[in-house]
């Protein structure tokens, strides 16, 4: 407040002296004066520091004092304060023969007035289905409701306490005081707990008051539990705003109408001396706890926005629509009760259902989407779906889906045969099979002798088989276990999918078909199976299944998504469906199946994909030998050779076993293989690159940087700074090759490293190094350790040469250094890698240096990158091991862990506080 005080003289001073200087002592009398009673009462006077410039600013302009007609100047003075202090209730006024009325004081009034007041301004109804109508045009005060208390009590809260819901019609309610606000939230709230819903402020006395719900009421209470729609217009004005507002942000009131007229808790009229200038100043403020924010100035924004005199009845449907949601939880809660597959979710589905909170919902399309996100979040299924629909829509209790009817006429079964499957043997010695409906043939032995004869007979000797489902919907499920034991080995026994009815209670296992009479395509010959958007139901299943089961490749389009299995419910008295899946479809690998559509292998349009089948055969040709030759590589160049023979065999079974069957390019196939050596092996550094042209070698000899790029090279890679205490800070973030530190070593140390050598203590940054050339680890391992003796820092066994190399550190370097007495800290994080990795590692071995941060990302001194023959595919792989100089075992890939955990960014921070920690204990034991 001193600070408000101070600045406002310093702003007085300055218009006494300009205004004076001008000759104007009327407008310097005014301004002041103004700016006095702002400073006693405006209920923001933190906003006054703010009028320094814009007073300065104005006075400078000069406009003020050409200024001689009254009203215009009261009009400027308004524009400048509500400007200064975005305000809109700051108002000058002229009016020389104004006459101040005091205010009417209710509770002073004699009883009868009171009465008749209160009975004016408060309408009470019951409407159709014990709707409660409460209309009130002024907010009754804590005073004239202890006054009142009985009569209140009998003729407006209890007639209305018993009611189903209730409208609170604020529209016309332009006065009342703010004490009254507590009682009526009270009466709309439980005893308890309490709920502190305002805070005012009063500028004039310098004090807060707070309101607070209170634990017992002269009346009995409506609750929280009922619905509350609270109407207001744009007339809705001072405490009435405050109710809406505060019943509106507690969740307990539904506001319907127009935004709120945006009043205040306190103006008051205040004349600038004997001018006859007045100005409006609001002397009071709200600032509600719940929200942070007030109702002043912006007013109440609604809930539902609509116009005043058409709120009613939108309250009476939204009332409607609030009725019905208990009713429609129950019901919907009845059918996933009774019909839903996935039984063990039921239950939490119920209590969640039932626990929501529908506060929001205003609509049946409210209520639709609320119910599906609470249900679909709980049961993570899409194909439980909660939905509004038009008039349009056929409610049914369908079923899954007809099968087609076998006719019993034996002659008649060749010709469905016929019409069912279409075959044929396509160019390359390639079998077509169409199939547009799924039969259940099981139970018709004549009919599969027709198929063994018209379809699987024909197509025994083909190298490969399209399996065309493009236009194919639907049908049986039964069926596709007959069909896939064909495309089976006979001999095997399979487990292809099983599924569960929830309304039958039943679970049906689907295996291999026994007696299998007619020739079996095996399961070693390629399988294609083409798809369009049309392609539904049980021709998705089967498609799934296909890619389940390993079994084949699917190209064309992704499938349409139909949810079969599914029943769909009319919700009572609503315009809500419910679809809720009554079988469950768990495939080989015990997965649940969940619609959506399948998406194929190889995405290409439906009328393509015979055509693109035609490429992917021709590839899966090679799969086989590319597999092969990456083996040979593995066994080769990989530094583990026992760990390269089992990744190789791996391999092998995995193509063996149909695995690689999805992989229908080189860059899938790039993919898969990355994916599959470096699960098998335990090793992330395997790498096979898809590449068109030939990679550059990653032994490639570094270029030499010319005099014009070593400045910039060390400004990029390097930062140095001495910390407090005497502490060294380095961080690069590349570890650079040996022949590159030597062209660069003089600038380097005179640029960096002296810079920092003679520290007490040195934090180095590795958090954002990823690595680079192995050939940089002796060196700066080096500068941490005396030239004499040379330390052992790692032995490196080369697989590819079948070399030893115990690495050392080096006897001459460039410029002094570190020592190996002063304490070393190393950051790292996940990104730490490759060489830089190795630094940190044989530091962290040796006991030379803490690590700090996070565990690093598991890396290798080197790989080599070798092409496989006859393709454009290459595998980078780690060809050396690394052996501990402490255990002579070698290292891990799993990264460094470091001594101190932390938080990479937290790293540097965690590091300085050891520092400190460290030598305060050295200093307290002197």
């Amino acid at each position: 407040m001193a600070g408000v005080q101070s600045t406002l003289l310093h702003i007085a001073m300055i218009l006494c002296f300009t205004l004076f200087t001008r000759a104007a002592p009327f407008q310097t009398a005014l301004v002041l004066d103004m700016a006095e009673i702002l400073l006693e009462n405006y209920c923001f006077p933190e906003n006054l520091v703010g009028m320094q410039e814009a007073i300065q600013q104005t006075i400078h302009s000069g406009e003020i004092l050409q200024i001689q007609d009254r009203k215009t100047l009261a009009a400027v003075l308004t524009a400048g304060v509500q400007g200064a202090l975005n305000d809109p209730r700051l108002v000058v006024t002229y009016e020389p023969n104004y006459v101040p009325v005091s205010p009417l004081l209710l509770p002073s009034l004699p009883a009868e007035q009171l009465v008749r007041l209160v009975r004016n301004s408060v309408k009470l109804d019951v409407l159709e289905d014990n709707v409660g109508y409460l209309r009130m045009d002024r907010i009754i005060g804590a005073g004239t409701a202890e006054k009142l208390g009985p009569l209140l009590r009998d003729n407006i809260w209890n007639k209305v306490a018993h009611t189903s819901s209730m409208i609170f019609d604020l529209r016309y309610s332009t006065t009342g005081d703010l004490s009254g606000v507590p009682f009526i939230v009270s009466y709309f709230s439980d005893p308890g707990p309490l709920i502190h819903i305002d805070t005012v402020y009063d500028r004039r006395s310098n004090s807060t008051n707070e309101l607070w719900t209170t634990p017992s009421i002269m009346a009995e209470r409506y609750g929280k539990k009922k619905d509350l729609i609270i109407l207001t217009s744009k007339r809705t004005m001072g405490a009435a705003e405050a109710v809406a507002y505060t019943l509106k942000h507690l969740k307990r009131a539904i506001v319907v109408g127009e935004r709120s007229a945006g009043g205040s808790v306190k103006v008051q009229k205040i004349k600038i001396a004997d001018s006859g200038f007045y100005i409006m100043v609001p002397v009071a403020r709200s600032v509600s706890p719940i929200t942070g924010q007030s109702w002043e100035v912006s007013g109440v924004a609604p809930s539902v926005n609509i116009i005043a005199k058409e709120a009613v009845v939108n309250a009476k449907s939204l009332l409607a629509v609030r009725s019905a949601i208990p009713k429609a939880v129950q019901s919907i809660s009845n059918i996933i009760e009774r019909y839903y597959a996935f039984t063990d979710r039921v239950p939490a589905l119920l209590y969640h259902l039932q626990a929501a909170d529908f506060f929001s919902v205003i609509s049946e399309e409210d209520l639709a989407t609320k119910l599906n996100q609470e249900s679909q979040a709980i049961s993570e299924d899409p194909r439980l779906m909660i939905r509004l629909e038009d008039d349009q829509f056929v409610f049914s209790n369908n079923k899954d889906s007809e099968d087609e009817k076998v006719p019993d006429d034996s002659a008649l079964l060749g010709t469905t045969a016929d019409a069912l499957f279409k075959v044929e043997i396509l160019a390359d010695n390639t079998g077509y099979l169409r199939i547009d409906t799924f039969v259940d043939s099981s139970q018709e032995p004549e009919l599969v002798e027709h198929m063994e004869k018209r379809v699987w007979e024909p197509l025994k000797d083909t190298e490969n088989l399209i399996i065309d489902l493009r236009y194919n919907t639907g049908g049986s499920s039964a069926s596709l276990s007959y069909i896939l034991s064909y495309l089976h080995d006979a001999l095997q026994r399979h487990h292809f999918f099983t599924i569960f009815d929830r309304i039958q209670n039943t679970t049906i296992e689907y295996d291999t078909q026994p007696g299998i009479t007619g020739p079996s395509y095996g399961s070693m010959r390629g399988v294609y199976v083409l798809t369009s958007y049309y392609t539904a139901s049980v021709g998705e299943e089967f498609a799934y299944l296909i890619q389940s089961l390993h079994r084949g490749t699917v190209i064309g389009e992704i499938t349409s998504g139909t949810l079969m299995h599914s029943k769909t419910f009319k919700v009572e008295d609503t315009g809500i469906a419910i679809t809720v899946p009554f079988i469950n479809f768990i495939d080989n690998n015990g997965e649940f199946w969940l619609g959506g559509g399948v998406v194929p292998d190889a995405i290409v349009l439906a009328e393509d994909a015979v055509g693109h089948t035609y490429e992917i055969i021709k590839f899966h040709r090679g799969v086989q030998q590319l597999i092969q030759q990456m083996g040979k590589l593995l066994e080769t160049h990989y530094a583990i050779h026992e760990v390269a023979l089992k990744v190789s065999k791996v391999l092998r079974a995995k193509w063996a076993e149909g695995m690689y069957r999805s992989v229908v390019d080189l860059e899938s196939l790039a993919s898969q293989l990355t994916s599959d050596l470096q699960e098998t092996s335990g090793d992330h550094r395997i790498h096979i690159l898809y590449c068109d042209v030939e990679p550059e070698s990653m032994r490639e000899v570094p270029m030499i940087p010319t005099a014009e790029e070593v400045g910039y090279i060390i400004d990029a890679l390097f930062k140095i700074e001495v910390m407090p205490g005497n502490v060294g800070y380095l961080r690069f973030d590349m570890m650079i090759d040996m022949e590159v530190v030597k062209a660069i070593g003089p600038q380097l140390i005179k640029s960096v490293w002296n810079k920092i050598v003679n520290t007490d203590a040195l934090i180095v940054d590795m958090r954002y190094n990823t690595g680079g050339y192995s050939t940089a680890v002796p060196l700066l391992c080096t500068y941490f350790f005396d030239a004499e003796p040379l330390q052992h820092l790692y032995t490196v066994f080369d697989y590819s040469t079948s070399t030893v190399t115990e690495v050392m550190t080096l006897p001459r370097i460039f410029g002094p250094r570190y020592g190996s007495h002063k304490d070393l800290y190393i950051l790292t994080s996940h990104m730490t890698g490759s060489a830089a990795e190795a630094f940190t590692r044989t530091m962290k071995e040796l006991k030379r240096a803490a690590v700090v941060g996070e565990p690093t990302v598991g890396g290798s001194l080197s790989s080599g990158t070798y092409q496989i023959p006859d393709s454009v595919l290459y595998a980078s792989i780690p060809n050396q091991v690394v052996l501990s100089a402490v255990t002579g075992k070698v290292w891990t890939l799993s990264g460094v862990e470091p001594n101190v955990v932390a938080q990479a960014t937290d790293a540097l921070n965690v590091a300085q506080r050891i520092i400190a920690a460290k030598w305060m204990k050295r200093e307290k034991g002197k």
